[in-house]
């Protein structure tokens, strides 16, 4: 059994260390906030964000990380985006620096475009080559619960790939590798913004129809620039792509899909926010994709008309009806298929 590290305190970091508790491994859960570090380490409960569900005996909750790393033969980064920088100092004072780790932020850092791996390796140059990429349709809740779930793990090193598979999988926690690291993370920040603008169709009181091209199209778009930075075309129509997008723009337990829902119901995106404590990455992700998409000469009409509904006041309605009005093309070239221009849309 091994000794497991997982930086960051929320539903997603803590389902991960109930799970592998689970499994018979020691598990240190590192918590930024030491009041609530403290509590769950008396109550073996995260009531802010995974209330009910009771850590076994093999989680520790700590907010000191020489406790949580001295010993350390894997490392889980589960912090949102913007808590990576937290996350590498912190394991800049490990002593265990070469093992696996496992980065599990779905995102695009707005300040550089990095995904999170590219953000670990350049804070931990020395790490680089024992990243691994945690991705897929896994909602923390239903983990927890024993749901069968299937997600992947990406890294440029098989061996390390492999490692962080055995460590990781188990029970009804079923992982596949995967050879295509900025494929998986692209899958899986691009799928937050069409959580959102999926949220926008039933907030708008669409129906199926209209929920079905939306995910449709909004996959074509996600693999154009998946394809034009490197990826590979079968990671889009996998766990980490089609898999993640379908869970996150079908389910009312996606934050990303909720709040594009309150939306399309006419709601304001500062009013959303306030009444959240978790982080919808879509919304600073919509920014990024939509940077990165300029950049990279790759037309992503879904995201250009969710970063308008966001942030430049656009009508979820008119936007619908851009989308629309859009010049008629041959799907295939819509869809960046092999041979055809990927920048086309």
């Amino acid at each position: 059994m091994a000794d497991i590290a997982v930086l960051g305190g929320g539903s997603w970091g803590t389902a991960l260390a109930d799970h592998l508790a689970r499994r018979g491994h020691q598990v240190h859960l590192l918590f930024r906030d030491a009041d609530l570090a403290a509590q769950v380490r008396r109550t073996r409960v995260n009531k802010p964000y995974l209330p009910g569900i009771r850590l076994p005996d093999g989680v520790v909750a700590t907010a000191d990380p020489r406790e949580a790393l001295a010993r350390m033969d894997l490392a889980l980064v589960a912090t949102p985006v913007r808590g990576l920088q937290q996350a590498a100092r912190w394991l800049e004072q490990s002593p265990a620096r070469a093992v696996p780790l496992v980065s599990c932020a779905k995102g695009i850092q707005e300040e550089t475009l990095e995904t999170p791996s590219m953000v670990l390796a350049r804070l931990l140059p020395g790490a680089a080559r024992n990243l691994v990429i945690l991705s897929g349709p896994s909602f923390a809740v239903e983990l927890v619960r024993g749901d069968p779930t299937a997600a992947v793990v990406a890294a440029r090193e098989p061996g390390v790939a492999r490692e962080a598979q055995d460590i990781l999988s188990g029970g009804t926690f079923r992982l596949y590798r995967n050879e295509d690291p900025i494929g998986v993370e692209l899958a899986g920040a691009l799928k937050n913004v069409m959580a959102l603008a999926a949220g926008v169709v039933t907030g708008l009181g669409l129906g199926a129809n209209t929920m079905a091209a939306l995910i449709t199209r909004g996959l074509a778009e996600m693999s154009r620039l998946g394809l034009r930075m490197g990826g590979q075309t079968a990671t889009f129509s996998g766990l980490a792509g089609l898999g993640d997008l379908v869970l996150t723009c079908t389910s009312p337990l996606s934050r990303n899909h909720s709040v594009g829902c309150e939306l399309g119901r006419g709601r304001s995106l500062q009013e959303i926010l306030q009444g959240m404590r978790m982080v919808a990455e879509g919304v600073p992700t919509t920014r990024a994709a939509r940077q990165l998409a300029r950049r990279e000469g790759v037309e992503m009409p879904i995201v250009e008309q969710m970063h308008g509904i966001l942030f430049a006041g656009q009508a979820p309605r008119r936007a619908l009806e851009e989308l629309l009005a859009r010049d008629l093309r041959r799907e295939s070239d819509a869809a960046g298929a092999q041979g055809s221009d990927v920048a086309g849309v």
